[in-house]
């Protein structure tokens, strides 16, 4: 889930604009989807998807067209200045897009994943050239010892622990309700919604007032997935556990709130779907084209910024590319 070893790419980096840029087709050219793909950003997304599968453990750093994180952008203003923010998944897509603004925005970052080594190791430059720490802990967030550890391991080397990002997740496209084995059906709850409630769990007796935990659902977790039963029961399990962990810290002081995005660019579905699918995720939503991460990370940082949502709790922010949330 990761890009190669090395140098961390400036701000705004020469590869990464070229990657994806919009290309103006000549006058007589019959419309493409580079014309019909809404771009309402600083700068034109990719539209264009590579046809490519990725083998599991899927790495960033294989995808033909790198995601982009680095949000050159997006000013920080120290929004969580010296908070220290603990996010899993952050190895890699959404997750690695979330812990460079929350660098950029003045906080410590730990980055929990599972065995994206090189990724992991990415995303620590990436943060470092923010000014930051970073510390980088591998493990199975299906493990309550490691849960625990985690957290541990993070005030350990910070000394305290502000905002829980719960974002890792596992998925597996299958065609009919048949092929879902007992197998993947109990990973899948155990990492996507047990992880979720693990980490929670461990990280609340280090919350205080003004702390924060986000969840990551998806717009599966809304309106449902034919082809992603497990993958879609969990992420509305997520929102529903967000709505109710919130009313249950709120006398804490803590707010507890949850972004469910719609198709993202991250090495997750390459990994899921046939190279021929991949090419067309995302064409579907009214914006017909997919988000990368660094469109998502803005919200994480809003959620968890105080001086941002200090009174809000409980939401499920949609950021789906289409008008409504189902």
């Amino acid at each position: 889930m990761t890009e190669p070893n090395q140098p961390v790419p400036a701000p705004a980096p020469a590869s990464e604009s070229a990657q994806g840029a919009t290309r103006s087709p000549a006058p007589a050219s019959p419309p493409s989807p580079q014309d019909e793909a809404v771009q309402a950003g600083p700068r034109p997304q990719p539209v264009d998807l590579p046809a490519q599968h990725l083998e599991r453990p899927e790495l960033e750093a294989d995808l033909a067209l790198q995601p982009r994180f680095m949000a050159p952008d997006y000013r920080g203003s120290g929004k969580l200045q010296d908070k220290v923010a603990l996010i899993t998944g952050g190895d890699s897509g959404i997750g690695r897009a979330v812990a460079v603004l929350y660098a950029r925005e003045g906080a410590d970052v730990a980055i929990v994943y599972l065995e994206a080594h090189a990724d992991a190791e990415q995303t620590r430059r990436c943060v470092e050239a923010e000014g930051r720490r970073c510390l980088l802990i591998a493990g199975d967030v299906g493990d309550t010892a490691f849960c625990e550890q985690a957290v541990a391991r993070t005030v350990a080397e910070f000394g305290r622990l502000d905002i829980l990002v719960n974002n890792a997740a596992y998925q597996q496209h299958v065609s009919r309700l048949e092929e879902l084995s007992d197998a993947q059906w109990d990973y899948t709850l155990r990492t996507n919604i047990g992880g979720y409630m693990r980490m929670a769990r461990a990280a609340l007796p280090h919350l205080g007032n003004g702390a924060s935990i986000i969840n990551t659902g998806s717009v599966v977790g809304l309106r449902g997935s034919g082809e992603l039963l497990d993958y879609s029961a969990t992420k509305g399990a997520i929102h529903a556990f967000t709505m109710s962990l919130a009313s249950n810290v709120i006398d804490r002081g803590i707010r507890v709130n949850c972004v469910a995005p719609g198709p993202v660019w991250t090495p997750l579905n390459p990994a899921d779907r046939d190279a021929e699918s991949v090419a067309k995720f995302g064409r579907s939503t009214d914006m017909k084209r997919v988000a990368q991460p660094e469109e998502l990370s803005p919200a994480y940082v809003f959620l968890a910024a105080p001086v941002c949502a200090s009174y809000i709790t409980g939401i499920v922010l949609p950021v789906t590319g289409s008008v409504g949330a189902t």
